[in-house]
């Protein structure tokens, strides 16, 4: 199960970064990545 919710959050990270949505919401996605240790190629939001 974790697993799903590992990769769900990876994909919504993704698809938020896509759309361009909010600064906060990127940031808040990006922080829930690095506490679950997943590793994505990605360019932090800043």
């Amino acid at each position: 199960m974790k697993e799903q919710t590992d990769e769900f959050i990876v994909e919504a990270y993704k698809k938020a970064v896509e759309l361009d949505l909010d600064h906060d919401f990127l940031l808040l996605l990006e922080e829930e990545l690095e506490r679950r240790e997943l590793d994505i190629h990605r360019e932090k939001v800043y």
